[in-house]
């Protein structure tokens, strides 16, 4: 049965230290809100995987949440570096960081293979790419039919799965529209999801091309106005295009970052 929580108790009944924790929404959908509870929570030893760690990921890394980053393309959306990862991978600071970088289709795949319960995703990619030098999770296999040479990485089976979305209905059955990346495949694969919502309404109303999870596939629903902010909610919010532009000065420097920390997260209270 879904459980509808406050987002902070949904953060400390379901995230735990040492956990893998994806965060997933591609463009907009972003869980900003969750993020920022769990630095407030002070959660510590997490390993992190994402397709593309923006702004929340460098909040949760600059914070000393994080020990290891999985990803396929990180930075700063049109504008640069995420400098609070750059300092931790090249300074440890606050702490050290493992990296792990794969490709999109790998990450993509792995997640669609996680979703569907299999421990390895199996695909045609990294011809010629480097990746493999570095990364020891890809593996190369021979397919049994044709014998063709292909691709494979574990499936990503996070501890918790968590992503943003407009609506759930009071049954717990959740409403995502507009762009979609691999929100479905994290609820799906992960041991527990959190999935924060702008609001709980009687109907979902579905459009076409529109997603809805139904209410056994998650654990947790929180309320969270505004949680996707600063990036967008479709049919709520437009993406806050100066945080973006703010950002690279604010975490570039480890005094003013911190200061951010304090006034803009511990500084909110609890959600």
């Amino acid at each position: 049965m879904t459980k509808f929580m406050t987002l902070k108790d949904a953060v400390a009944t379901y995230v735990k230290d040492g956990d893998t924790i994806s965060l997933e929404g591609f463009t907009h959908l972003i869980p900003f809100a969750a993020g920022h509870e769990i630095i407030r929570q002070k959660r510590r030893n997490l390993s992190l995987i994402r397709m593309t760690p923006d702004l929340i990921y460098d909040q949760l890394v600059g914070a000393g949440c994080v020990r290891k980053l999985t990803f396929s393309w990180g930075g700063n959306p049109g504008v640069g570096s995420l400098h609070r990862v750059r300092d931790a991978i090249e300074h440890e600071y606050p702490c050290k960081l493992e990296t792990v970088e794969h490709s999109h289709a790998a990450m993509a795949n792995a997640y669609e293979a996680g979703a569907a319960g299999l421990p390895l995703a199996v695909f045609r990619g990294y011809v010629g790419s480097e990746l493999p030098l570095v990364n020891k999770e890809i593996a190369t296999i021979t397919c049994p039919f044709s014998g063709e040479q292909l691709a494979a990485i574990p499936s990503i089976k996070p501890d918790v799965g968590i992503i943003h979305a407009q609506k759930a209905d009071r049954a717990g059955n959740v409403l995502i529209e507009g762009i979609i990346g691999v929100q479905k495949e994290v609820v799906l694969s992960a041991k527990r999801s959190i999935v924060t919502v702008e609001e709980i309404v009687d109907d979902l109303d579905v459009t076409p091309n529109a997603c809805v999870l139904p209410a056994w596939t998650v654990d947790a629903i929180a309320v969270a106005p505004e949680g996707a902010k600063p990036s967008y909610t479709l049919g709520y919010y437009d993406r806050d295009n100066n945080y973006y532009k703010q950002w690279d000065n604010i975490s570039r420097d480890r005094d003013s970052f911190n200061q951010w920390l304090e006034s803009h997260v511990f500084g909110q209270g609890d959600v």
